[in-house]
């Protein structure tokens, strides 16, 4: 989701007008009518005051709506990996700790093994 859309949903569920919006991070409507409509992008500054003025983070209005959701297109693959995500994110803290620390492990593992390929054949 595009983060206009976002704007438009928090405007809409405040029941506030474009031109309210605008007022409120000191811009022009039409300015305003562009980054939600993705035309235009958002500057930080005006992300911060929307937030602080609706007592949000940044990343709630970003993904206002969204946040936490499935998103809205994925494969066969993408609804397991998803599902798996959520049951690590139900685990208590000690074993979500453990259990970033074997991933980190993989990684570094297959980085490691990727940079030695890459240099041995370089010889």
């Amino acid at each position: 989701m595009k983060i206009g859309n976002s704007l438009k949903k928090l405007r809409e569920s405040k029941e506030l007008t474009q031109q309210e919006m605008a007022d409120l991070i000191h811009t022009h409507r039409t300015g305003y009518s562009k980054m939600e409509n993705n035309q235009q992008d958002i500057p930080v500054d005006c992300l911060i005051l929307i937030a602080k003025n609706f007592g949000m983070s940044v990343d709630d209005i970003i993904y206002y709506g969204k946040k936490n959701s499935m998103p809205e297109e994925i494969s066969i693959d993408d609804k397991a990996t998803l599902e798996q995500l959520q049951l690590i994110n139900e685990l208590d803290k000690e074993e979500k700790t453990i259990l970033l620390k074997l991933i980190e492990t993989f990684i570094s593992k297959k980085r490691f093994k990727d940079y030695l390929q890459k240099n041995i054949a370089t010889l």
